[in-house]
């Protein structure tokens, strides 16, 4: 045997010991985690010691690095699969889907054509077929996993572009989003070459939807203008509210004047697995394209989403190139490979994982997860209706729910900014529970998502009895 291959045995042998401890001791921290902090810290010194690190010649001791890695860098962040991170729209990360991580990227299949990994082409198309299935889709439909919603969504317009304008039609295009779409929307528009004056924001009613009627209006000046209206994104569970655009009427609008109906289901797609909470995305089925995150509320590591499109042969037009190096790789039978269908040539089998946990847990008990997490924001919801000071700004839709102290006086709205501010940053940095604020109406007000299926309501009733007792509130109330 040669003296490489002898070090290299050598050095895998120590990498398979400390991962047999690692997958012991994450098991623990798993097991453990509602005990720990949301948000740990290694502080300044850790984090000096990482500046002052090179990229090293020589290479160091293998267990030197990985005990670096363990309590420096891994050690170092939030943790948006614990049960009490309620900011943004978290992770919900179980062991699971990090066994599927694991054991995926040890074999790391290329899964850009079938050539290359069969089965995991196989399993990605029954996953496809099953997500359409979910969405309604007919038979004709199609997509991908990617990387996130930002690439979905960018997967998605790129499609509708190529479908509904002409490359002379583009310069006087218009798309309509609301004032609650996602903030990646704007950006993948950017990317795929429409400036800011092609994009239309449409206000949001009372319930934080697409206002409809706004929505026609703009759409009827743009044509009286000479402007050529050629897509709408549609919210399912908006990031700030939860709230669901009236997609039948939107998808009514769309049809009417041959326009793309895009629908941004990264959150709330995961919906649709509940009998319960799939007839708040009513119309859903009417969209020409759908992006769906499982890395939010089905479970999933980062990144695990997908894209949908009624008819594959439109993301086949837009993106399928066939270079000569790859010819010896194509399928026979159809000619279609997952590179024909989005950007990626290269892309792991990002959805491996999914099927994993799907197998192992069964879709019914998804449906158990949407709905407790429903039910945890409604539970939120009914305790700050009953708190004197409290006051509710968006009710629970999708598990995700509004608020705002407001004292029991008039106390100025810019200083009550800042007092919620104060209390979403005092919960945050205790280490108990991880909430962040957005603005609604112009006020700055407190947000929990409740989406994580190991969240109790013992857990929303303990955090929000700690923003009744900060030190931000006691202090309003000490001014009086």
């Amino acid at each position: 045997m040669r003296k490489t291959n002898i070090k290299q045995n050598a050095r895998n042998e120590k990498i398979g010991a400390l991962m047999q401890t690692f997958i012991t001791d994450t098991v623990r921290f798993y097991n453990e985690m509602e005990q720990g902090s949301v948000c740990r810290h290694t502080g300044e010194k850790s984090y000096e010691h990482l500046r002052s690190l090179p990229i090293p010649e020589e290479g160091r001791a293998l267990e030197e690095v990985y005990g670096e890695m363990l309590q420096e860098v891994y050690a170092d962040m939030l943790l948006p699969q614990h049960q009490r991170f309620f900011s943004c729209i978290p992770s919900t990360a179980s062991l699971l889907s990090w066994m599927g991580d694991v054991m995926t990227n040890a074999f790391n299949p290329h899964a850009s054509c079938k050539i290359n990994a069969p089965a995991a082409d196989l399993i990605e198309k029954k996953l496809i077929a099953w997500m359409c299935g979910l969405a309604g889709y007919p038979v004709s439909a199609g997509g991908l996993f990617v990387s996130g919603g930002s690439v979905a969504n960018l997967t998605a317009l790129t499609a509708a572009r190529d479908a509904k304008l002409e490359t002379g039609e583009r310069d006087r295009a218009v798309i309509y989003l609301s004032d609650q779409t996602h903030s990646s929307v704007a950006k993948d528009l950017h990317i795929i070459g429409f400036y800011r004056d092609q994009i239309r924001i449409i206000p949001s009613d009372a319930e934080f939807r697409m206002d409809i009627t706004k929505l026609k209006e703009a759409v009827e000046a743009d044509l009286q203008a000479g402007k050529k209206p050629f897509a709408v994104v549609a919210s399912a569970g908006s990031t700030n509210t939860g709230s669901v655009d009236p997609m039948t009427e939107i998808a009514h609008i769309c049809r009417s004047h041959d326009m793309w109906m895009h629908v941004d289901g990264a959150f709330g797609a995961s919906a649709l697995l509940s009998e319960k909470q799939r007839k708040k995305l009513a119309g859903i089925e009417y969209s020409d394209s759908l992006s769906w995150d499982a890395h939010k509320w089905l479970m999933q590591t980062y990144g695990c989403s997908v894209v949908l499109v009624r008819d594959q042969k439109l993301l086949v037009n837009s993106f399928a190139a066939h270079p000569e190096y790859l010819k010896d790789a194509e399928n026979d039978q159809s000619g279609i490979e997952f590179w024909d269908l989005g950007p990626e040539l290269t892309r792991p089998a990002r959805h491996l994982k999914l099927w994993l946990t799907l197998q192992t847990m069964g879709s019914r008990e998804f449906s158990h997860v949407i709905d407790h997490g429903c039910m945890l924001a409604e539970f939120a919801e009914k305790l700050v209706g009953s708190a004197p000071g409290w006051e509710l700004i968006s009710p629970a839709k999708l598990g995700i729910v509004n608020f705002r102290y407001i004292s029991n006086t008039s106390i100025p709205e810019a200083e009550l900014d800042d007092i919620n501010q104060k209390i979403a940053r005092e919960i945050s940095e205790s280490g108990y529970a991880q909430i962040f604020t957005t603005q609604l109406h112009g006020k700055r007000v407190i947000r929990l998502c409740t989406i994580n299926p190991q969240t109790t309501e013992e857990d929303i009733r303990e955090t929000f009895e700690r923003m009744r007792q900060s030190k931000a509130v006691k202090k309003s109330r000490e001014l009086l």
